[in-house]
């Protein structure tokens, strides 16, 4: 089973905004190709860092209120949050080398 958590507008707050560790968050869809192909990397990763980092995904189709707050027109946007902020944010399907380097910053 993997690591991912499901992020919703109804958990967003209390599982990624008042979390003690920071968070990956995967703005996805069904329908987005890029966003397919990403998701086992995004797999990979939350088990790489359980523990350590959180990692998650928001269906912006069910959660369209995170989704506009925090801006997101084009997706797979990836947004790494620390103590509550958006700290790291990338737009389109990145190397999972990039996303690496963004959670080491907001660990460090």
């Amino acid at each position: 089973m993997s690591n991912v958590v499901e992020f919703t507008d109804t958990n967003f707050e209390e599982q990624v905004i008042q979390s003690s560790q920071p968070v990956l968050v995967d703005f996805w869809a069904t329908w987005c190709g890029p966003c397919r192909a990403i998701a086992p990397m995004i797999e990979e990763l939350a088990d790489e860092y359980s523990g350590s980092v959180a990692v998650g995904k928001v269906d912006i189709d069910s959660n369209k209120e995170v989704a506009m707050k925090y801006g997101v027109t084009s997706i797979p946007t990836l947004i790494v949050f620390k103590e509550g902020e958006p700290v790291e944010r990338m737009t389109g399907a990145q190397p999972k080398s990039r996303i690496q380097e963004a959670i080491a910053s907001a660990t460090a």
